[in-house]
């Protein structure tokens, strides 16, 4: 096999990796809503997850120079932006639903950057399959707006994260990259956190932040480093299609919400998009 190839494979279990431990940890974080808010979950995660990457991987050794500064700064805000209103989307609508809406950052990022129609397909695949996990808004099961909203705006900062992490990523490492994005995030929204839900830096709350910190954003961003620089940003973003599938599943294994037919289709057609652009990206690298 060839490097690229192996590259491009390493990149592939990266991501797949890093879905599943983001969405048992934000399963984990819900749950922690009714004590702490999203506030002080999010002050949880971006603090532990900063203090635990920066020991890793030591990010002062690899300082950007003062020109690549802001792509760093725009990252680690983007990260930061994110998850604040992730969490505050999910504490008014299902966990899979705003997972589906936040992909709409990723799935735009691909749309934009497809050069082939073949590419364009499997986005293609994955709307409808996003489409498909909606509920009716019109209907019993309406969705709050202003969830809808923040996951939406959540989305946008993801969109962000994808094209500055991988501008960011090929000025370092990748950990130390993510190590100095959460620190930025960290420094912005922990105090935020501490000034909101002043319960959570308690001792009986502080042991789960560092369990949702570790499963929800310092490892899972490491592995999508990792991955962002062993492929396109189109292949990632379109390959990311599988977060709400993985987040549906999450949600009916740890909080008990159920899946219905439509849903399980959705979660078909979003696989198939992500395998589909899979295939064609490590076709496209050995070629």
């Amino acid at each position: 096999m060839q490097a690229s190839s192996k590259s491009y494979l390493l990149a592939i279990v990266c991501v797949l990796l890093a879905m599943m431990t983001i969405q048992t940890g934000a399963s984990f974080a819900k749950q922690l809503f009714p004590i702490v808010g999203p506030e002080g979950t999010t002050a949880l995660r971006l603090g532990f997850s900063a203090f635990i990457l920066c020991l890793v991987f030591k990010p002062w050794k690899h300082l950007p120079t003062s020109g690549n500064r802001i792509p760093i700064i725009v990252y680690g805000l983007s990260l930061g932006g994110m998850n604040i209103l992730f969490y505050y989307a999910i504490e008014r609508i299902p966990l899979g639903i705003g997972v589906a809406l936040e992909f709409t950052g990723p799935l735009a990022v691909a749309l934009f950057s497809s050069r082939r129609k073949r590419d364009l397909f499997w986005v293609a695949c994955a709307i409808i399959g996003i489409l498909l996990l909606l509920p009716n808004m019109s209907g019993q099961d309406s969705l709050d707006p202003l969830g809808v909203a923040l996951a939406l705006g959540a989305g946008a900062c993801w969109a962000g994260y994808i094209l500055f992490g991988k501008k960011t990523g090929t000025q370092s490492s990748g950990g130390a990259t993510v190590a100095l994005g959460m620190t930025v995030a960290a420094i912005v929204l922990v105090p935020y956190g501490g000034i909101m839900q002043s319960a959570a830096f308690t001792w009986e709350i502080i042991p789960l932040g560092i369990g949702i910190a570790i499963l929800s954003s310092a490892l899972p961003y490491t592995l999508e480093m990792v991955a962002l620089r062993n492929m396109p940003s189109q292949g990632f973003s379109v390959m990311m299609s599988l977060e709400p599938a993985i987040a549906s599943l999450a949600g009916f294994i740890i909080l008990g919400e159920l899946l219905t037919l439509w849903q399980w289709l959705a979660i078909l057609l979003v696989i198939i998009a992500s395998v589909g652009s899979s295939f064609s990206n490590a076709k496209k690298q050995t070629t």
